[in-house]
């Protein structure tokens, strides 16, 4: 759904890589008006900036934090999400016998969390953090708490091509005493939260029912400037 321009607009859609379940994109338009608006505005709006994803040792740190903070600025919230469930039995005639103990779950630390809607932005965590983050959206949505989850992770092959060109652009500029050969950062791994780790487990039927918006930062993300020290 989030190719129908009415649901996702094409200054969202053009600009990232999508895949989604239970119509995710459609789902959230319309029971959570609010905060897809909130999604649409920062994919519209957030560009990739070379100088500071390409800066050693702010790869996954600032990324993530320049999109948490845009959510941030609109309401949205970190946030862990426990769960207690309590048993009441009636009887035949709806009389009421007797209550259970409640059972605690206690839950998931989330990026960002909003209404009905939790998003987490997983730029270079270790896949594992995928499982957790699947899991425990559709356990909650399966609770009846939340209406859809939002992944944010990298398409790593589209960005790793981009990297190498801007790069050695910058390298070019250089007097060839200065020049370094290698990306100051790593994006060659395939251990972390990337696009096509998240679609795999996504083609796998993780998620059940609960709708879930895989939204990857690609190459077209690229707020195409070069680097700069």
């Amino acid at each position: 759904t989030y190719d129908d321009p009415n649901v996702l607009p094409v200054a969202a859609r053009n600009y990232w890589c999508f895949i989604e379940t239970s119509s995710a994109a459609a789902v959230m338009k319309a029971v959570c008006p609010a905060e897809w608006n909130d999604i649409v505005d920062v994919l519209s709006t957030y560009r990739l900036n070379p100088s500071t994803w390409l800066r050693k040792g702010g790869n996954r740190g600032d990324i993530a934090k320049e999109i948490d903070q845009q959510f941030q600025d609109r309401g949205w919230q970190e946030a862990r999400l426990d769960l207690e469930t309590k048993g009441i039995l009636y009887s035949k005639d709806l009389t009421l016998i007797g209550e259970l103990p409640p059972v605690y779950q206690e839950g998931y630390l989330v990026d960002n969390f909003k209404g009905r809607i939790v998003l987490d932005v997983e730029w270079n965590a270790k896949d594992g953090n995928l499982d957790c983050d699947l899991a425990s959206y559709r356990s909650w949505y399966e609770a009846g708490v939340i209406s859809a989850g939002v992944i944010n992770p990298k398409d790593r092959h589209s960005l790793l091509e981009l990297a190498r060109r801007v790069w050695q652009t910058y390298q070019n500029a250089l007097p060839e005493a200065q020049r370094v050969k290698d990306l100051p950062v790593d994006l060659g791994t395939s251990t972390t939260t990337t696009y096509d780790k998240a679609a795999m487990r996504v083609r796998r039927g993780v998620m059940g029912t609960c709708p879930l918006l895989v939204v990857a930062a690609t190459a077209d993300t690229w707020n195409g400037q070069p680097y700069t020290v």
